[in-house]
């Protein structure tokens, strides 16, 4: 994060890179993949889901968007639930998120690798050094400054968009009405199963919260920004279903891979390696939009004393969260090895993050109904959104262990310093609580 003079964050960020950012946080990997796998379950039916998800993004954007606003912090999430509910209830959510990043990005690297390398032949070994790749490319990026990530993060969307149009606009000409018919073949059950796993397509918007602190005019970059972006990702998620279902892509053997056989139909031979190329853009937009969030909740939560302080160290050259960075780049490189060694599956890896990015998500949307008191839309869409991603929890299963195993330390953690405190007679979370309220 660049630093003025005064040890305050340098307001380095605009309009047009807030949206690129915030775009680049949501419309991952799941674009890839999840329109397909979504028609499989439910048909040309899924359109109804994803236009139902279309319409309840806005809200689950709006309401971080507005947090974001009024209260800007590199904190974001984590510092909106300290505001609403105390200093240990921050703490603890923004430790959710903090250890959500370095599991999810090395899953989206090498889920974005995966698509390059199966299009070029290469095999898995290839897949891990471009992952890492990008992985360092992330890490890089965010180190140099948030001036260098805006430009790059909006020259990487426009590509996306780009792809993306052209695969929906050659996909017209083929599209037949006998495709959307029998419309709903399995019910309308089959739509709420679809719909639940179109929630994955729209989390992100919290990850933003925490570069709001660095918004040239929080207002405007944050809820214009969030409502510019919502609208843009909720019509391209939309179109790409509607051409996944439309040419019957989905039925062609490969529910997963639809939209390699959208853009190989346009562009022949060459659809593959764009399409390649394209989840690479996609996933490195996500990673440069996550390291930075993560990295900048580090030095948040260090300068509050919630993290080792080291967490907190600021480059000299650069004046970014090196602390931060530093942390997420081991993790990522002792995923990367779990990874590499047959340890770990991507499959059992991509599991672990979303019962954590859920729980960061609740906290913000609970917050958002204790602090948009005043302005009654906010608190409504705050509690909707707290309702539907409330609704999706359960369906993490297992998952819910990692949280669980950073609560069980967080609590201990809180533990030995309300002891260390005792003699004094109050903990440093209870001071802090005290002054919040």
């Amino acid at each position: 994060m660049d630093m003025s003079h005064d040890g305050k964050l340098k307001k380095a960020i605009g309009l047009p890179q807030a949206v690129a950012l915030y775009i680049g946080a949501v419309l991952g990997s799941g674009v890839l993949i999840v329109p397909g796998l979504a028609a499989e379950i439910a048909g040309p039916a899924s359109l109804l889901a994803w236009g139902l998800m279309t319409l309840l993004v806005l809200p689950m954007a709006l309401s971080m968007g507005l947090l974001s606003a009024r209260y800007p912090n590199a904190g974001g999430v984590s510092h909106f639930a300290t505001l609403a509910f105390g200093a240990k209830a921050g703490s603890l959510t923004g430790w959710f998120f903090l250890l959500s990043v370095p599991i999810g990005a090395p899953v989206a690297a090498l889920t974005g690798a995966g698509y390059l390398t199966s299009a070029l032949g290469l095999d898995d070994s290839a897949r891990i050094v471009l992952a890492a790749f990008m992985l360092f490319i992330g890490l890089s990026i965010n180190l140099i400054g948030m001036k260098v990530v805006g430009r790059v993060q909006i020259a990487v969307v426009l590509a996306i968009v780009i792809v993306l149009l052209l695969a929906i606009g050659s996909s017209l000409p083929r599209m037949e009405a006998v495709h959307f018919t029998p419309f709903m073949p399995a019910g309308w059950a089959s739509v709420g199963k679809a719909t639940a796993l179109l929630f994955w397509c729209f989390i992100g918007w919290e990850a933003v919260s925490h570069l709001s602190e660095e918004f040239v005019d929080p207002e405007r970059a944050a809820v214009k920004g969030v409502s510019v972006a919502a609208v843009i990702v909720g019509l391209l998620y939309f179109f790409t279903a509607l051409a996944t279902v439309g040419t019957h892509s989905y039925r062609e053997g490969a529910a997963d891979a639809s939209l390699v056989l959208v853009i190989g139909k346009a562009l022949g031979s060459f659809g593959g390696i764009v399409t390649g190329l394209t989840a690479v853009f996609i996933c490195t937009a996500t990673l440069i939009a996550y390291i930075g969030a993560a990295s900048r909740l580090a030095y948040a939560l260090a300068g509050k004393g919630d993290a080792p302080r080291w967490f907190g160290t600021v480059s000299k050259r650069y004046g970014t969260p090196s602390g931060g960075l530093i942390f997420l780049a081991v993790c990522f490189f002792g995923i990367m090895a779990l990874y590499a060694s047959g340890a770990a599956s991507l499959t059992f890896l991509i599991q672990l993050p979303n019962a954590t990015f859920i729980l960061t998500y609740l906290g913000g949307c609970a917050a958002g109904v204790r602090l948009l008191k005043d302005n009654p839309w906010g608190a409504r869409i705050s509690g909707l959104s707290f309702l539907v991603t409330a609704a999706v929890f359960p369906f993490v299963g297992w998952a819910m262990l990692y949280p669980l195993a950073i609560v069980i330390v967080f609590g201990v953690v809180v533990l030995v310093k309300s002891r260390r405190f005792r003699a004094s007679g109050s903990t440093s979370y209870e001071h802090e609580d005290k002054k919040i309220g």
